[in-house]
C-alpha cells in the first residue's frame, strides 16, 4: 500500500507542475492515466462502478467526482484532483485542491482550512482512539473557520478494495465509531464548502456540487494506524 500511495503522491506532484489555464480537464486526465501506467500501475478509478476516467477533476463549486471532459480550466479557479492507483492488488487514494494562477483570498483561505482540517484529523488517527476523534477534529477546524462540512460524502477504509469499512465521516463526536487498531488503513478526506454543507448530484449521476454554488475544497490522504502514530502512505 505504501508503494501504491507513493505513486499517487508522485502523480499529484506531476499535476501540480502540469495544471494550467487553458487546458481541458480531459487533457489533464490523460496525463494522469499515462503517468500511472508508465509506472506499471493501474488507475484505480478507471471503470470503477462505471466511472469513465482515471481521475476525478472538480472545479470551484464541484465538490467531488467531476468527470473529465472538454471543459477548459481557467485562471482564478480552484481544482480538486482525486487519484487512485492499484499496485499488486493494493490501493492508494489521495486528493489535492490546486489554485490555478491567481485566485481570490477567500478561495485560498478555504483551501488552507481544508488542508488544516485534514492534518488535524490525521493527528487523531492513533491506536486506541475512536474513529470519531478523527471526524470531530476535522469538523472542529472547518467549522471554527466558518465553513460547511459536507455530510453526504465521507472517507473510507481502504486496502485490497477501494472502499472498505469503516466509513470515515468528517463530522461527529470523539466517542463515535470503532476503536482504531494497528494495521487499519483509512482514507481521510475532508470536503469543505465555503457556504452551506448541503450538496446535490448533477444529472450525469457522478458530479457532486454545492447547493448554493459556492466553492468547495477537497484534500485526502491514505493513513495507516501504527504503534507509533499515524503513518501517511500517500507521501512522495
Amino acid at each position: 500500500m505504501r508503494r501504491a500511495g507513493r505513486l499517487v503522491a508522485l502523480t499529484l506532484d506531476m499535476v501540480a507542475e502540469s495544471i494550467k489555464d487553458g487546458m481541458t480537464t480531459k487533457q489533464l486526465d490523460l496525463l494522469i492515466e499515462d503517468f500511472i501506467r508508465s509506472h506499471g500501475a493501474v488507475p484505480a478509478f478507471k471503470d470503477y462502478q462505471g466511472f469513465p476516467a482515471s481521475a476525478c477533476i472538480s472545479i470551484d463549486d464541484e465538490v467531488v467526482h467531476g468527470i473529465p471532459n472538454q471543459r477548459v480550466i481557467k485562471e482564478g479557479e480552484i481544482v480538486s484532483v482525486d487519484v487512485g492507483t492499484i499496485v499488486d492488488d493494493f490501493y492508494g487514494d489521495s486528493a489535492r485542491t490546486y489554485a490555478v494562477g491567481e485566485v481570490s483570498v477567500a478561495k485560498r483561505a478555504l483551501m488552507a482550512s481544508t488542508l488544516k482540517s485534514l492534518m488535524a484529523g490525521i493527528d487523531k488517527a492513533r491506536k486506541g482512539n475512536k474513529l470519531g476523534a478523527v471526524s470531530a477534529a476535522v469538523q472542529a477546524v472547518a467549522e471554527a473557520d466558518g465553513y460547511g462540512v459536507v455530510r453526504q460524502l465521507v472517507g473510507h477504509g481502504i486496502g485490497r478494495k477501494m472502499h472498505e469499512e469503516p466509513q470515515v465521516p468528517n463530522f461527529g463526536l470523539p466517542s463515535d465509531g470503532p476503536v482504531l487498531e494497528t494495521g487499519m488503513v483509512i482514507a481521510i478526506e475532508p470536503m469543505i464548502n465555503m457556504g452551506t454543507h448541503k450538496v446535490k448530484t448533477m444529472p450525469d449521476g457522478w458530479t457532486v456540487v454545492t447547493a448554493d454554488g459556492q466553492p468547495s475544497a477537497h484534500f485526502e490522504h491514505t493513513v495507516a494506524i501504527s504503534d507509533n502514530g499515524p503513518d501517511i502512505l500517500t507521501l512522495a
